[in-house]
């Protein structure tokens, strides 16, 4: 299984509190902050619903 690299890009000021909930449970906190997390259905799901917020980059799997 493959991984997501998600950076913040755009702060969350303004923004709805549910989405603000959703880019902090990402583990996001600053902007330009990265976190890589396992490419799982309910991760992309969160990333989904706030992606005007996100850049998003696959990472392949090494063995």
């Amino acid at each position: 299984m493959g991984k997501l690299k998600i950076t913040l890009v755009r702060s969350v000021i303004g923004h709805p509190e549910r989405h603000r909930r959703t880019v902090r449970a990402l583990g996001l906190r600053r902007l330009h902050q990265t976190v890589v997390h396992e490419d799982r259905p309910e991760i992309r799901g969160m990333v989904e619903q706030v992606r005007y917020l996100l850049k998003v980059e696959e990472i392949g799997e090494t063995s």
